[in-house]
């Protein structure tokens, strides 16, 4: 409708049509700040209102209170990625809301730069999370799967402390550890240089390393003082 009525939005706006809001993935949110998007915005279908009576937009919904969590954690700012709810009918409210979000973005100003971020470690760990999808994925479903389809559960739910909880306890587990593998591939370093090389106090680092060595995923060496992967 935004197409037919020749309504204006930003010439920054790159749109990818899919069926259903359902099918953006996690994956493809995080390529896309990987390949340099500065912010991500989803349309899909108001909720409750599912074209294809799946509930798909709900699990646009957790996919996207999720990403906003791992962005969090990269250190980015939340509001880079955004969905809203519109009918097929609605272009002006389309127009309004991607105009709305350019306008937020910009003011942002490029990913990263604002947020202060080194750019190649945003990019390794943009790259690290990419890589944990598929576990992320068997996470939200067997542990972040919502029993009841309405925005306010869902909303209630990821702003809770027990999805904080749950998040730390497994998906940041694991970021962190392929962070400490990720830096044990160039040499091998004692707990302060770990805890320095990702931002962890090194009590934080001593909790990861305790984990990531019962995994077997590093070993420590006594004589040297130090970890290496296994």
């Amino acid at each position: 409708m935004a197409g037919v009525s020749r309504l204006q939005y930003s010439t920054f706006t790159r749109l990818i049509r899919v069926m259903c809001s359902g099918r953006v993935d996690l994956l493809n949110v995080l390529k896309a700040f990987s390949k340099g998007a500065d912010g991500v915005f989803i349309g899909g279908c108001h909720f409750n209102e599912c074209y294809y009576v799946t509930g798909g937009n709900f699990s646009t919904l957790g996919m996207v209170l999720i990403a906003k969590r791992i962005l969090q954690e990269i250190g980015l700012d939340p509001r880079r990625v955004r969905l809203d709810n519109m009918s097929a009918g609605e272009g002006i409210r389309f127009a309004q809301l991607v105009g709305d979000f350019n306008k937020e973005i910009a003011e942002l100003g490029p990913l990263g730069v604002s947020e202060g971020l080194d750019e190649a470690k945003l990019k390794s760990d943009l790259e690290l999370f990419s890589n944990l999808v598929p576990y992320i994925k068997l996470v939200e479903r067997e542990r972040l799967r919502m029993p009841v389809q309405s925005e306010e559960a869902y909303l209630e739910f990821f702003a809770g402390s027990e999805f904080n909880r749950l998040f730390d306890e497994t998906i940041k587990e694991k970021f962190v550890i392929s962070q400490i593998a990720s830096i044990l591939r160039k040499s091998p370093l004692n707990t302060g240089e770990i805890a320095n090389a990702i931002n962890l106090s090194p009590s934080e680092a001593s909790k990861y390393l305790a984990s990531s060595s019962k995994q077997r995923f590093i070993k420590f060496d006594e004589k040297l003082k130090q970890y290496a992967l296994a």
